[in-house]
């Protein structure tokens, strides 16, 4: 079930296909900062991740300063981190790569 809370062992097996992620101290959620060459290419970013996220029915907290997207996963109704979080941090991390960046 992807909307079960991990525990930590689950946890630590994840964080392996995530490495560039941060996990908090609680290991409730994942975050972590993609810098891009611009505005536009940051929010080409964000709208290819939303399409995967409403896809996935699974929405990240994040945040858009010019070329900085700041990105924090947590599944709130489980209460942590859950396999949704990793998917979407995956499918995040194939978009930049994707882009060539």
């Amino acid at each position: 079930m992807k909307r079960q809370k991990f525990d930590s062992t689950a946890i630590s097996e994840k964080l392996a296909t995530v490495s560039s992620w941060e996990i908090d101290a609680g290991e409730t959620a994942l975050s972590k900062t993609f810098k891009f060459v611009d505005f536009s290419e940051a929010f080409g970013f964000m709208a290819r991740a939303a399409l995967v996220a409403e896809k996935l029915d699974h929405h990240p907290e994040w945040k858009n300063v010019y070329r900085t997207v700041e990105v924090r996963l947590t599944t709130h109704d489980a209460g942590g981190l859950t396999g949704l979080d990793f998917e979407l941090a995956i499918a995040m991390d194939r978009i930049v790569g994707s882009s060539g960046h």
